[in-house]
């Protein structure tokens, strides 16, 4: 187990069935502050289940999840969110008719101190203002800020995403395949804003670009039927031969 002093996410046991289908059977791991976590594993293995319920957009049948020393556990996503943990998902969920920087200040109006405060006191909101303006600097989008959200490129939707994200301050990060539809060169970009993420604070990222999740993961977990069947440091996982087996492929794949 990682030096708790530095977990800022950690699940024990967590189960979650639908019916007689076991989605996610005895999972356990550690998301430490400072590093990205990615989970891998082949369609099915319970991958975008164990993220929703980290979120708390699912509940858990059994388990137990915490959030620095704080148990999270009956929390709800509103409740994880305001707690601090932040999430995207697979498919893009954007307000589509507003700017980029509407939807960022929105997300950070959201988690302020005077979530409710509408019209034109919004935009009075000093501390907002400041966390709008620098989500989009971080996600790259300043240059965009004033553009509809219809208007960017796929992949620039998926930085707005996180710049929604970043405008919580969140402790933990979340990314549910990041990259999906993504062209090379806006993946390249999508990696490299990843990768920057992980500063003060925790990134657990479920994504299928091998070549990205070596590049990016500090750790790396990896899920088959529902289970773990393999967690560690990146090189030490990529080697066992039950990943090769389950995932990887059988040949070399160092």
């Amino acid at each position: 187990m990682a030096d708790n002093s530095q977990i800022a996410l950690r699940a024990v046991g967590l189960h979650k069935h639908f019916g007689g289908l076991n989605a996610v059977s005895d999972v356990s791991l550690d998301v430490k502050a400072g590093e990205i976590h990615a989970v891998i594993g082949p369609n099915g293995a319970g991958k975008s289940t164990l993220i929703n319920l980290l979120s708390g957009d699912l509940s858990l049948n059994a388990g137990e999840i915490l959030l620095g020393d704080r148990d999270i556990t009956t929390f709800g996503a509103d409740k994880r969110a305001r707690a601090g943990v932040g999430r995207s998902y697979q498919k893009t969920t954007i307000f589509q008719h507003f700017t980029a920087q509407e939807n960022v200040r929105l997300a950070a109006q959201a988690h302020s101190a005077s979530p409710l405060k509408m019209s034109g006191g919004i935009f009075s909101d000093d501390v907002v203002t400041s966390r709008t303006r620098d989500a989009l600097e971080r996600a790259g989008l300043t240059h965009r800020a004033n553009l509809t959200a219809s208007h960017l490129s796929h992949g620039e939707q998926r930085q707005l995403e996180i710049a929604m994200v970043l405008a919580t301050q969140p402790r933990v990060i979340l990314l549910d395949e990041p990259l999906a539809g993504m062209g090379q060169a806006e993946a390249r970009g999508m990696v490299a804003l990843i990768a920057s993420l992980k500063l003060n604070r925790a990134v657990l990222v479920v994504e299928h670009d091998m070549d990205a999740v070596f590049e990016l993961a500090d750790r790396l977990t990896v899920m088959a039927d529902g289970q773990v069947i393999a967690s560690g440091l990146p090189q030490m996982v990529r080697n066992d031969p039950a990943v090769k087996l389950a995932y990887l492929g059988d040949g070399d794949a160092a």
